[in-house]
Formats: structure tokens, sequence, C-alpha cells
């Protein structure tokens, strides 16, 4: 730490240049202070600091024997504080007024500098001068002085003289503290002093304005700006800057860049005169993406500008830019709190879907139509990590193939008759950072589902017609109300994005598998609507006991339609289900589930191993139990009935296929369905 000495005649004018100078410097540098007397007391002492700041060429005459040789001189301009100035500006005109200061030559500057800042209302002489034996003069003195007189009108106390402006400014240059000053209002800082250099002031108040500009400029951009002359010493150094850096401005400008920020490519540029553009680099162990761009004028190289941004900062804004391009917002409106039940079956299903919440793995929703595939996918994305982005859905089903493709990947300028000018994003783009919902995935053309497979395999995207690598950064949910691994088997689904897709399986119940609910989402519906009509219990158990192909979705078309009605009371006659609907509704099956029944009633002798089959599901779903094949076989050979466990497994994938039993991996058994009760009751009358 390199040092400076202050001397001057008293302590007391000692001590006020310190403090002046530590407020600003601070630790910086090593200040010792001296005053006369003490040298005058103890010659021994010597003076051996970097920069000996002293007041008048008069005193180091005195002093400069105690003063290295090595010691580089700075003699300082001296003020006063602005309240010291009032105070001489309220003496009345004309008035004999005589300063008092710490030596005749300091003395004569002081009545200069007075005078310069247009007190010139006095008659200002020095006290080493008056040789006048008036009292009725007001003297004026600086801080404590030896030389106060006994008698006079008035002494008038203007306190200890002040540095200048200019001599700070020497001080930081000196110990090479340009960073201290650069970017501060010096004049601000000290606004209780008076300068008398109004040619600095000047210089410095544009100076401040265009800094402060430049400063708001540099707060403005989203970026992090490191400017370098031309031998690679920084002179600019934003906030943005420091906070990737993690550095002060004091260690970094005037700093060469070369040997402080070797990772940062300034390097190339200043060499070779050429750009680098969007390089990843590490930075206090982040990724930080930078680009350098010389500064040239007049075919000369005055240095280089570094703009750095963090690369998790830019993959935002590219997020936020990729929104306003597509110019919609797509927003998940629907959490687990919306979806109506309290029975056992939606509740464990709500259950298993909030812990695949909090993965990032691949969900295939399965379901018939009308149970809420959609609004389940929307809560597992709000209770997600992702939930701050995009949440964007596509019916696979809704669009042509050649549609659907340039709307999932997007396009570039051109790339097909009717293109968009400028091109477009697609939706996998949008879904950076969110959720890509595919409804009716089992729709996707084969072609489709190959490139759909590389997307989730490499997480990157081409758009039509380009060439460009785009990154994505995304959580598919798929869903279809299709038997998906009958379509895997029969070749009309690829395999290997089944599996893709299918790592979190999520099936949701039909509604005829949680009846108790019905009444329930009846009531709740009817508070949408903003309706009051009750139920009789003849319409309830018509509810409750019709099979609702369409599930909720059927349901709630019905109770809009009760809603219009306008009655008060709703009886099962007013409920709109036709006749025949009513019969196959309350009694069986659904539409195509009579294929089912044709292969049940002509497989002949094999008719009873499916009826006992039924029969042991049933049994184990009454004393809510799980049942396997391997148990269904044991079972059979204690009541002598011969179907081997083989045949056991052929009767329960068939039972599967037609809906009439769910197979659970593991130790999950075999479960008869609401259907599958309805088909044994059916075909044990028959």
């Amino acid at each position: 730490m390199k040092t400076l000495a202050i001397v001057s005649y008293t302590a007391e004018s000692v001590n006020s240049y310190y403090n002046q100078i530590e407020s600003l410097f601070s630790d910086k540098i090593s200040i010792e202070k001296y005053a006369l007397e003490d040298l005058k007391n103890h010659k021994e002492i010597n003076i051996d600091a970097d920069v000996l700041l002293i007041p008048s060429y008069h005193l180091f005459n005195k002093i400069k024997g105690n003063v290295s040789s090595n010691t580089e001189l700075l003699f300082a301009d001296r003020t006063i504080s602005k309240s010291g100035m009032d105070k001489i500006k309220r003496i009345k005109k004309d008035f004999r007024v005589v300063l008092i200061d710490e030596s005749p030559e300091m003395t004569e500057q002081m009545i200069s500098t007075i005078y310069q800042l247009g007190a010139r209302h006095i008659q200002l002489t020095s006290y080493w001068a008056d040789d006048s034996n008036d009292d009725d003069k007001i003297f004026i003195i600086l801080g404590q002085s030896d030389y106060t007189p006994k008698a006079s009108r008035e002494i008038i106390n203007v306190g200890n003289s002040l540095l200048d402006i200019n001599t700070i400014i020497d001080i930081g240059m000196k110990f090479d503290l340009f960073s201290v000053l650069d970017r501060k209002d010096v004049v601000r800082s000290y606004k209780e002093i008076e300068t008398a250099n109004f040619g600095l002031l000047k210089i410095m108040g544009v100076t401040n304005s265009r800094e402060s500009q430049l400063d708001i400029l540099l707060q403005a951009i989203d970026a992090g700006v490191i400017g370098v002359d031309a031998s690679g010493d920084i002179f600019l150094y934003n906030e943005i800057a420091r906070d990737i850096v993690k550095k002060d401005n004091e260690h970094v400008i005037n700093k060469n860049v070369l040997k402080l920020l070797p990772e940062i490519p300034f390097g190339y540029t200043l060499e070779n005169w050429k750009p680098v553009e969007e390089k990843i680099i590490k930075i206090n162990g982040c990724d930080v993406v930078v680009s350098v761009n010389p500064l040239l004028h007049s075919k000369k190289m005055y240095g280089a500008v570094a703009i750095i941004r963090k690369y998790s900062d830019l993959e935002k804004k590219e997020y936020l830019l990729r929104k306003k391009l597509i110019g919609k917002g797509y927003v998940a409106k629907y959490d687990f709190k919306d979806i109506f039940g309290k029975s056992n079956a939606i509740t464990e299903c709500k259950n298993i879907a909030k812990r695949m919440s909090k993965s990032n793995s691949s969900v295939l929703i399965t379901g018939e139509t009308g149970t809420g595939k959609e609004l389940f996918a929307q809560a597992i994305h709000n209770n997600s990590l992702r939930k701050e982005y995009q949440f964007v859905a596509v019916n696979c089903g809704a669009f042509p193939e050649s549609l659907l493709e340039s709307e999932l990947f997007g396009y570039e300028e051109g790339a097909f008759t009717g293109a968009r000018k400028g091109g477009k994003p697609g939706l996998f783009e949008l879904a950076h950072k969110g959720t890509l919902f595919l409804d009716e995935i089992t729709e996707m053309p084969m072609s489709l589902q190959v490139k759909l497979l590389r997307v989730l395999q490499e997480r990157e995207v081409v758009r039509l017609g380009g060439d460009r690598i785009i990154d994505v950064d995304i959580r598919i949910i798929a869903a279809t109300n299709k038997g998906i691994k009958e379509m895997v088997e029969m070749g009309e689904f690829r395999q290997d994005l089944f599996y893709r897709l299918n790592v979190l399986p999520l099936k949701i119940p039909p509604l005829r598998d949680r009846r108790e609910d019905i009444i329930g989402l009846v009531e709740y519906m009817k508070t949408t609507f903003d309706s009051e009509f009750t139920l009789t219990e003849r319409a309830k158990e018509f509810l409750s006991e019709y099979s609702w192909n369409g599930n909720v979705r059927e349901l709630r078309n019905c109770v809009e339609y009760l809603v219009n009605l306008g009655l008060n009371e709703i009886d099962d006659k007013d409920i709109p289900i036709d006749y025949e609907d009513r019969a196959i509704g309350t009694k069986l099956f659904l539409p195509e589930q009579d294929a089912m029944t044709e292969f049940l009633e002509n497989t002949g002798g094999n008719l009873r191993k499916y009826i006992f089959v039924l029969e042991e599901l049933k049994n184990a779903y009454i004393n809510n139990k799980r049942i396997g094949r391997r148990s269904i076989s044991e079972i059979a050979r204690k009541k002598n009935i011969f179907i081997s466990e083989q045949e056991v497994r052929t009767v329960l994938l068939n039972l599967e296929r037609y809906k009439m039993a769910e197979i659970n991996t593991g130790r999950g058994g075999t479960v008869i369905t609401d259907f599958g009760i309805k088909a044994l009751n059916y075909l044990s009358k028959g």
C-alpha cells in the first residue's frame, strides 16, 4: 500500500486535510500526519512517503531536511467551506477586514481565493501586512489561530481551510486511483466545499452529465458489458458484468483484461481485429455466452467490447421471444382441486398424478373419451417444476399430416408454397422449458412418430426448410382413448415411441367405475350454470345406473340440457336419453362392445371357462383382494375345473381386450371392471 504524508503548520489543519482524503480514498492508501511543531522537536523524523502533500513552498523549505529525496511533492490548493464563505458575504460593504492564516504566503493565497469566490465587496488585507492601529476592524481567522488579536470590532471564524477539488483529483491520479474518481461526481461528494477552479468545475459538470447518460444506458442493457482499449486495459465495466465476474470496479478498471479475465476471448479480437460470435465459456463455474467486437474507426483499432450473459438468463430471454413470436399465451388453467370426485377410483388416480407431477419423465394418459385427460395433463403441469412456463396443447387428430408437421416443428420462409414470410416457430419451440400435451397421440402418422421419437431422444428440432438445430427442453404428456397396446401389437403405432411415452402411465377411470361421484358431479355442475333444480329419487337412481358412454362430458351436456328446461324439479322422464339408449345404458353394453358379446356367445364350450374366470374375479373384487392367473388356476384345480394356467392367461387377455378386466403389472393382479360384472350377470342368465 502506497503512502501519502500530510504536513502543515498545525495539527488542526493536518486533521482537516486528512478527513477529506480519508473519506474518499479510504483504505486504498496509507496516510501519515505531521505538524511543523512535531518536526521541529524531532529532527530525526524522516518522511519517506511516496507523496508529500504540503500547503506552501515556504513550509517545505523549513522541513526539507526531513523529507526523502524519493518522495514526490504535491503543493495543495486550498479553499474554504460554503458556510465560511456565507459568513464573509454577510459582512457589510466596504468594511476593512483582516485575514489571519497560518503564514504570510498562505494568507496571501487565501485572500486571492476569497476574492475569486466573489467577496469583492470588502477591503481584505493580510494580517502580516496590516500596520494600522485602528480597532474598528473585522478579523477573519481559519480555525484556531495563535495570532488572534485581543481587541477588535469582530472576529469571524470561517473554519479550517480545505483542500480544493483539483488537489483531491491530483492525489487520486498520483496514486493511480482513477477507478475511485471514475464515474464519481467528486464535486457532488464535497457539497460543502467552495472551489475557485471554475474551469475544472465546468468540465466535470459536462463529463459527469455524459457519464450519467452512459451509466443509464449501461444499466438499461440487459447484459454485461466490458470495454478495453487497444492495449487490453479495461475502461468500461457495468453492473451486470460485475455480477457475473464477481470483482469490484477497483480490481478491474485499468487492469489488463488478458491477465485478469483470460477466459474472455479479447486476445483474438485485439490481435486479428475480428469479432467472436456467441461463444460459451465458464466464469466462476457458470456457463456464460460471450461475444467480442472490435472498436474500429478509420482503419485504426481503438479497443474491443464484450457482451456477456449467463446462459440461464439467455434461455429465459429466448423463451420470452419465442412466446412473443407465436403471439399467443398457452396457459394451463386447471389444477387438481378442479378435478371433482371423492370415490376411491378418482382419488387414487389423482394421488398417482400428483406424484408424477414432480418428475420430468413423459406421461401417457389413457382413458375413454370425456374422462378429463387434458384436465389431468394441465393439473400435472401446474404442479411441476415447469409451471412458470408454457403449457402447449395440440390435438394430433385435428390436423392433416403436412399441417401437423409444420405446426409442431415450425418452418423457415419459403419452405413450401404459402409459407408465411419470415417463417414460423413450431410448438416444440414454444413449449421450451414447459410442457407439450399431445392429445389423441394414436392419430399421429407413422412418419411423424419417427420425428417425435428423435425429438424425445435428442431434445432438438429443425424447422421445415431449415438447417439450424434448435435446442428444446420440454416434457411430453400424451393422451389417447384407444387401446394403444393393441395398436402396437398390430403394428399401427411404433413400439419404440410407445415405450418412450409410457414411462409414467396414468389411466383415468370411466364415470361408470365411480358411480358414487355422479350425483355430486351433477350438483357441482349446477352451480357452474347458476341453477337450483332438484332431482327426484328416480332421477338420481337413473343417473347413477346409466352407463355414460361419453363420461363426464356427456354428463355435463345432460346437466346443461336440464338447466335450460327451467324446471324446479327433475324426474327421470325429463332426462334427455332415448328409450333404446336407456335400455342399453342401464342394462349392459356400449355400442362397440357388441363384438365382445358375440365373441363370448360363440366360444362354445369355452364360455364356461370365461364365466368361471369372471366369477373368481368378481369374488376377489367383493372381498377386496387382487388375484392373478396362478391363483385362478389353483382354484380351478381344487374345484375340478379343467383349465390350464396358459388358458387362464388367454382368457384374461381377451377380457382385458374387451374392457371386462384390467391386468396390472407385478403383484397387482387382475381386477374385474363394472362392465365385466354386468357381462357376467348377462352371461349367467343366458
